[in-house]
This record gives C-alpha cells, structure tokens and sequence, in this order.
C-alpha cells in the first residue's frame, strides 16, 4: 500500500469540512457522522496503522514521539496539512493552532486517551493551544491543520 489511498480517504473527508468553522458543533458532528464504527474510521485508521507498519507513516522521531508530515496543504485536501503521530504516554511540545486543528484519535492499545479523549474526533478551535498528551497507552493521532499552520512554542 502507498500514501494514495490515505490520501484519497483524506480528499473525501476533506470535502466534507470545507468551509465549515472548527468548532464544538464539529467536534459533535464529526464524531457522529465519522466516529468509531463508521467506514471513515475504520478506513483511516486501517490506511494509518498499515503506514506506520510499513514505514512510510510516522518515520521520523524526537522526544520519544514518532512522527511525519504526510501531506502538505493543497486544494484537492482544501488547504489543511496531514499529520500523523505514534505517542504512548508521553506529553507532546506546546504548540498553538492559529486556525484551529482536527485530531482523529486512534488508539493502538485499548483505552489510550489523547488530551483525556477516547477513539474518535478532537476539534481545537482558532487560537487554541495546547500540550498534546497521550496517557493509558498508544495512540495515533491525524492531524489536519487548515493550510498547515502550527506554532511551536519556543523551549527556554
């Protein structure tokens, strides 16, 4: 498998968000209309597991976190940037989301939360910021970034 079926997967998905605020009420529609036991979930967590597994997703590490940036923004994605991470109880680098970010959490072992959220969706609002945490295990973590923006905060 390549990074074409994810990318295909992630074009669909895409569509669907377009133009559409990040907010609670996505967080909700997100999780209802894409949660755990949809075929997008499963789909997207299949695509993301068979990359880390084969190498071509999350091939970079730092911190104890393996990582990548799948995809850069583009119009066929609507503008957001694909990140994918493999944490197990770890706390992530501070980081603020200019326009917002949506976070598809994929346990690896049964229970891991992700910012003390289960299987499912996580969308943090423009301006948020945070200090992403995986606790109870591993989990991947998508992360789709409105024309990839991110903001590391800087260590002293």
């Amino acid at each position: 498998m390549s990074s074409d079926l994810l990318r295909a997967q992630i074009i669909a998905l895409t569509q669907e968000l377009a133009n559409r605020p990040l907010d609670s009420d996505l967080d909700g529609w997100l999780n209802r209309t894409h949660g755990p036991g949809t075929a997008t979930f499963e789909g997207l967590v299949a695509s993301c597991r068979t990359g880390v597994a084969e190498g071509w997703l999350c091939n970079r590490e730092g911190g104890g976190i393996r990582y990548g940036r799948i995809f850069k923004p583009a119009e066929d994605l609507h503008g957001f940037s694909v990140d994918v991470v493999d944490m197990q109880d770890i706390e992530g680098p501070h980081h603020r989301h200019p326009l917002g970010e949506i976070d598809l959490v994929m346990p690896v072992e049964e229970g891991a939360l992700f910012d003390g959220r289960p299987a499912g969706w996580l969308v943090c609002p423009p301006g948020s910021a945070h200090r992403p945490t995986v606790t109870r295990g591993r989990a991947l973590v998508l992360y789709l970034l409105p024309q990839g923006q991110i903001e590391f905060t800087p260590t002293h």
